[in-house]
């Protein structure tokens, strides 16, 4: 297969990728960064784009397999102390997503021999931040600055399907990896034996182990027959405070002192959202359509990412 993916130096990106490659398909990654492709895996084609047009990189889109289009601004920022959004930073956030979708559908307009999938890339923060019982697919968006950023994220690529192209939406969850991401943040204070939940711990904590993102995704490339959203997490929930149990029993440290949310929220403001709130969404849809996670409890998935190898 040849499969095209904007954003492929990203956490989610890279390891995509790095598994495309390693099963012999042709794989290019649109990169505004040069520099980044020094760490992208042997195989992989590294083209720079300028994150906005089909310039330079549109005729790979003909006759391509997929587009996998993962492209934005971190909504986290690049360190914690880039975590703050303000308004300079929403805007760069919405309109990288915006551009990129953007190009996507130049690209595709502009191919002869239409690409067999597009693969939006979108967040369960579509959902809002939610208190209440477990929901799929069908659950409406929420109203708050990420639902609003998602909703526009995955209409940008809509005008595809019009084209005759199927398209699917990813909403992700947390992607667990030590490679990057959250993880690597969130184990800080637990090496200093200060670690446990955040707030009360109760809010849902949407979590996938990056070695099921990357096969979720092959899967959804793969699948004729897979099409609309699909909710990327783990099918077993837990709630922050079970998280942070699980994350101390893998690293063997204690999990029992929590993080007032006001300490976020002074550090962080708006963005701090995206620690102390939380929903529970279900893989429903990709459930039904036969996939197998590898890592369905959080657990054996954060011993396998710790384990010393």
């Amino acid at each position: 297969m040849k499969i095209i993916i904007t954003g492929g130096t990203g956490l989610i990106g890279r390891a995509l990728a790095a598994d495309l490659a390693a099963g012999q398909n042709e794989v290019i990654v649109l990169t505004r960064n040069p520099n980044g492709s020094q760490k992208l895996h042997d195989g992989v084609s590294a083209v720079v784009w300028d994150g906005k047009s089909a310039n330079g990189w549109g005729q790979y889109a003909d006759g391509a397999d997929a587009i996998v289009n993962l492209a934005g601004e971190s909504i986290a920022g690049e360190t914690p102390l880039k975590i703050r959004w303000t308004e300079a930073r929403k805007k760069r956030i919405l309109e990288s997503r915006l551009n990129a979708g953007k190009a996507v559908v130049e690209a595709v307009a502009n191919a002869a021999k239409k690409p067999g999938v597009v693969i939006q890339s979108s967040a369960v923060g579509y959902y809002g931040a939610r208190s209440t019982p477990p929901f799929d697919e069908d659950a409406p968006a929420g109203n708050d600055y990420l639902a609003g950023v998602c909703k526009d994220w995955e209409a940008s690529t809509s005008a595809v399907e019009g084209m005759g192209v199927r398209r699917v939406v990813i909403r992700t969850g947390v992607v667990l990896s030590k490679d990057g991401g959250a993880l690597p943040l969130q184990m800080l204070p637990f090496l200093f034996f200060a670690g446990g939940p955040i707030g009360n711990g109760r809010q849902g904590y949407p979590w996938i182990h990056i070695r099921d993102e990357v096969k979720a995704i092959r899967f959804l490339i793969e699948n004729p027959f897979a099409s609309g959203v699909y909710n990327l997490t783990a099918p077993k929930m837990v709630n922050n405070a079970d998280f942070s149990k699980s994350l101390g029993r893998a690293l063997n440290r204690p999990a029992f002192i929590p993080t007032p949310a006001f300490v976020f929220q002074l550090a962080f403001g708006e963005a701090a959202t995206i620690l102390v709130d939380g929903q529970l969404p279900q893989p429903r849809r990709l459930l039904q359509a036969g996939f197998q996670f590898q890592f369905s409890e959080a657990e054996p998935a954060l011993r396998d990412l710790l384990q010393k190898k």
